[in-house]
This record gives C-alpha cells, structure tokens and sequence, in this order.
C-alpha cells in the first residue's frame, strides 16, 4: 500500500472526517435554518468537554508541578490547533502577569503559519522534534500536542521528542479514547502520560475542525491554563490580582479590583497601591490585613503567593 493510500485509509476511520447526518442538506437551507444546525451541533461541545474532566484535572496537576520546579507549559499544534494553543499562550502574561517564557505556544510552519496557512508545514514529524528541540525542552516541562485529528505528525513528532527528552506529555484529540488507544496509534500512547480526547463527532462541514473541535479545544485549554493559575496563586476569590499594570486600562483595572475586593474608595485605592509599588496582591493584604507593605510582602513569601492565606497569616495549604 502506498503512503498516500495509507492516510487516506486512515483519514476515513477518524470521526472528525465522517459526514454530519444532521446536515446533509445543509447547502439547500435558508440561512437561519443553517445557523440553527450549526448552534444545536455546537451545544454537544461542553457536554463531550465534561466528559473529560478527570483527565483535565490530572494535566492540570501535572502543570502545576512542572510550574513550581520553574517549568514551562509548551503547545504544540498545526493549523487551527496550532492557533489555539498559541492564542492560550499569549493570553497568559497580560491576564496573570507572568513570563512569556511560562507558557508558550508551538505551531506548524512557525510565526507565518499563525495568519496565513503553511501546507505541509505538518507533515513531517521531525519538524515537530526540531521545534521541541529549539525550545530546549527539559524533564522540567510539560509539551500539550493538540491535533483534532489525532494523527498530525508534527504534533506526534513533538509530543515523543519531549518524552524522550524526559517532559510530561499531554495530547488533546478531539478523535474517541478508542481509537487513540488503538494498535494504529500504539506508537503515539506509549509517549502521551495524559490524554484528553473530548468526542465532539462529525463536523457539519467534513472535516472542518476549525468548528466543533476547535471550540472544544479551546474550553480544553483555557480550563489547563486558568485552573493551573489558580493553584499558582494567580486569582482571590474571582477575580485576577496578578495583571500587569502595563497601560492605562490595566491600572484602572487593578484599581478597580483592589476597590471591589476591599471596599475602599477609589482613592484610597491608588494611594495604597502607589505604596505598594503597583503590586496589586501586595496592596490587597495591606488593606485587609491592616498591615505595612514589609509585613504584607513578608506574608505573601510565607503564603507562597496566595493572598487568601496571607491575609490570614497562614502558610498556604489547599486540597
């Protein structure tokens, strides 16, 4: 069999390249009536994410634990995965106030690929090594492969490079836990420690995983990245108190916080974050603790970064 024989054999077993039953006359509705195919397709998004919250939940610790040895989190991706793992990645330092170097995102074809289409950028999974090479990945890290398809070679590519390299490796499909635990890809779930595999079914176009394996790819890393800010001390209650004050906006908005979660006024507000530097946590336990900047810094070390703990004067412990 040839190779090109090969893939299309194997294309025509995954469940993102079956026909949508429900749209197959999608082409010869009137324009509501195909947004409403596509909104009812897109409601069986969340409840195929649910589905895979145990195994969320374990990429999520394995995060965290790479985040506190001084670790990174790595995407890699190509096309449409690829865009949302760095799109995930970008987002990180403005919301959490973190190094770009903490997560970062890996895409097929390179910055370029990101605005315009790189073809067969994915095909060759040694491009994938080569990128987790370059990156110099170590047992410190975690690579996230992201490839609705399951079987983009980049992705396979980088994902065993970072495992022979001694990372923990994630993978998010949006293909059955079936057949990623199939003899097919035997190879792939020898490297992979966690696999999140969200079965959104056929796609109401063939094959276009911009659409329900996109938006489930997207729940997927945006509930890796937040939770694991969570547990990194990034959030009080609800609200983000580590944001950068890098513009106007974000000084307002740090303001604004520091407002809602104390009960001072806007004045009060600035005056207490001017003297703590602009950090938004060290600010907070001044005023809800009642304390000076040293003894608010000084519990914030003890607390490991959680306000809610240095507040209380406590060592930080969660469950």
């Amino acid at each position: 069999m040839t190779d090109q024989k090969r893939l299309f054999e194997q294309l025509k077993r995954l469940s993102t390249e079956q026909r949508n039953p429900t749209s197959m006359d999608i082409d010869a509705r009137s324009i509501r009536e195909a947004l409403e195919i596509i909104n009812n397709e897109d409601k069986k998004v969340p409840f195929a994410v649910e589905k895979e919250i145990q195994y969320i939940a374990q990429a999520v610790e394995l995060v965290v634990a790479a985040f506190k040895k001084g670790g990174r989190l790595l995407y890699a991706g190509a096309g449409t995965s690829g865009r949302l793992g760095v799109l995930d990645a970008v987002e990180c330092p403005p919301t959490y106030g973190v190094s770009p170097e903490m997560v970062q995102g890996m895409i097929a074809g390179g910055e370029a690929a990101m605005f315009r289409a790189q073809e067969g950028a994915e095909d060759k999974q040694e491009n994938g090594a080569k990128d987790v090479e370059a990156k110099q990945v170590t047992d410190k890290d975690v690579v996230c492969g992201i490839a609705a398809s399951l079987r983009t070679p980049y992705v396979i590519g980088a994902v065993k490079e970072a495992k022979r390299r001694g990372a923990k490796t994630l993978y998010v499909t949006t293909n059955p836990r079936s057949r990623f635990y199939s003899p097919e890809f035997a190879e792939l779930a020898e490297v992979v420690d966690v696999a999140i595999c969200p079965e959104v079914g056929p796609e109401v176009i063939m094959g276009s995983t911009r659409m329900k394996s996109g938006t489930a790819q997207k729940l997927v890393l945006n509930m890796i990245s937040t939770t694991a800010m969570i547990r990194m001390g990034k959030v009080y209650e609800n609200m983000m108190i580590d944001l950068q004050m890098t513009n106007l906006k974000l000084k307002e908005r740090a303001k604004r916080v520091v407002m809602t979660i104390t009960g001072v006024d806007y004045e009060k507000a600035t005056e207490v974050l001017e003297a703590a530097g602009g950090h938004v946590k060290t600010a907070l336990v001044m005023i809800k603790a009642n304390v000076g900047k040293e003894e608010a810094q000084a519990r914030l070390r003890r607390a490991d970064g959680f306000v809610r703990a240095a507040i209380e004067g406590k060592e930080y412990t969660i469950a």
